[in-house]
């Protein structure tokens, strides 16, 4: 007997192990948190990933709650998803410094209270049905396809340094494999507003892996302004170790942040990894 991939049990086994890889990616930024905890600061890390990732995750909630069909597997994991993420939030909040609590707390004003709170206004006024249904998930596909766009920068700098020191290919594994497990999940269900962005959540996963094989045993080479490096060497010895040091911090920040957006393969989000 031919096996049909459109059958129920092939999404439900995809959207289980959706769940399941998306889960361990949202669990990736723990070491992170348990610096932060153990040092009572966030020293350079960003919340601009986890605060992308929580409205990632309930903008998929929305979707999927007006969806009603099929929607089990998207409800689940953003749930937890968004659970995660306000964890995460709040205890960058109580470590960081004043600066970065306020601009944390406008973040999560702009996207999870402006930016969402438009869309479902507008939405729930405008349309009705499955008109409604398309345009929310058309408006997940754009903003996921967008989040993929992050490990554009993270290719550059490995191409730039040579080096595959700020790309931990566990990580990348996992991420382009939850990018496999989705884009099959949501075609299975012909749920194209799920499995399109999936498909650059794979390539650029698959890029990451391929660059990972060509430059793994390479050194990082820090590149400094060409008018200014030799004044900053010699004045500044330590200047190199240090620049580099922030720069570790700050894109550790960034590679943790992916926990569950519809394909999980940017390295900015968590949601389903982007589901």
């Amino acid at each position: 007997m031919a096996w049909n991939i459109h059958d129920h049990c092939f999404s439900f086994a995809f959207g289980l192990l959706g769940n399941i890889l998306s889960f361990l990616v949202y669990l990736a930024p723990l070491p992170t948190f348990y610096r932060i905890f153990k040092k009572k600061s966030t020293e350079g890390f960003q919340s601009i990933p986890y605060s992308v990732a929580l409205f990632s995750a309930m903008l998929l909630l929305y979707y999927a709650f007006l969806k009603k069909h099929n929607a089990s597997m998207l409800i689940t994991i953003n749930t937890i998803g968004c659970c995660i993420e306000s964890i995460y939030l709040i205890l960058y909040m109580i470590y960081a410094t004043k600066s970065a609590r306020i601009y944390t707390t406008k973040l999560l004003v702009f996207f999870n209270i402006g930016a969402l709170g438009l869309i479902m206004l507008v939405t729930l006024a405008s349309f009705h049905g499955s008109l409604r249904v398309s345009i929310v998930g058309w408006i997940c596909a754009i903003f996921s396809v967008s989040v993929f766009a992050a490990p554009l920068s993270i290719i550059r700098s490995v191409i730039k340094t040579k080096s595959v020191e700020y790309m931990p290919f566990p990580l990348s594994f996992f991420l382009t494999l939850s990018a496999v497990t989705w884009f099959l999940y949501g075609f299975s269900l012909r749920d194209f507003y799920i499995a399109t962005p999936n498909i650059l959540g794979f390539s650029f996963g698959v890029t990451q892996m391929i660059l990972y094989v060509i430059y793994r045993g390479g050194t990082k080479e820090l590149v400094l302004p060409e008018s200014s490096s030799k004044l900053q060497l010699e004045q500044f010895p330590d200047a190199a170790a240090q620049q580099s040091s922030v720069v570790r911090v700050q894109e550790d920040g960034m590679n943790y942040g992916v926990g569950g957006t519809i394909s999980g393969n940017s390295q900015i989000v968590p949601t389903e990894l982007n589901v």
